[in-house]
């Protein structure tokens, strides 16, 4: 990664870990509910979904975890807002494989740089737990959401 796409990747991160967009929100409407952990790393994440018409019109989420993680969902929730469930779900394929470098990405418009993220092998569950959470509040789903079977595992919480 070029310097100038690390330091836009480290400022994202870092912005939106301190000032996360739809935090602790579980929106008006809001009938769409999951919630992802993931036991290595402690990160745990719920995301809410109003979806109407197949429009996705408002998303919050909630939860503790690593710069990274927080910052993943903060990330998310923007860019999921207001597009169809169909064209999240393809967003949702396209980062997956930005992240863990499995087929070809596509574009991810200012999401691109979550490819950072790559960089940190250790860190990739961190970034795509809320995705994988995100996924399963569109189809309502009960379980938790785990990381287990996406990619390399994280370090110990203390790392963070």
């Amino acid at each position: 990664m070029d310097f100038d796409l690390r330091a836009l990747y480290e400022a994202m991160i870092l912005d939106h870990n301190r000032n996360p967009r739809n935090y602790l929100r579980n929106p008006p409407g809001a009938g769409h509910h999951a919630h992802g952990f993931n036991p290595l790393c402690n990160d745990e994440v719920s995301v809410h979904l109003a979806i109407e018409d197949g429009v996705i019109r408002d998303v919050g989420f909630e939860g503790a975890g690593c710069a990274i993680s927080m910052a993943s969902a903060s990330m998310m929730t923007e860019a999921v807002k207001g597009r169809t469930v169909a064209e999240a779900r393809a967003l949702f394929e396209r980062v997956h494989a930005l992240l863990t470098r499995e087929g070809e990405p596509g574009e991810v418009g200012k999401l691109r740089v979550l490819a950072g993220v790559r960089d940190y092998p250790m860190r990739v569950k961190c970034a795509t737990l809320p995705w994988h959470t995100f996924t399963a509040a569109l189809e309502n789903r009960q379980d938790t959401v785990s990381t287990e079977d996406d990619v390399p595992v994280c370090g110990p919480r203390h790392d963070h």
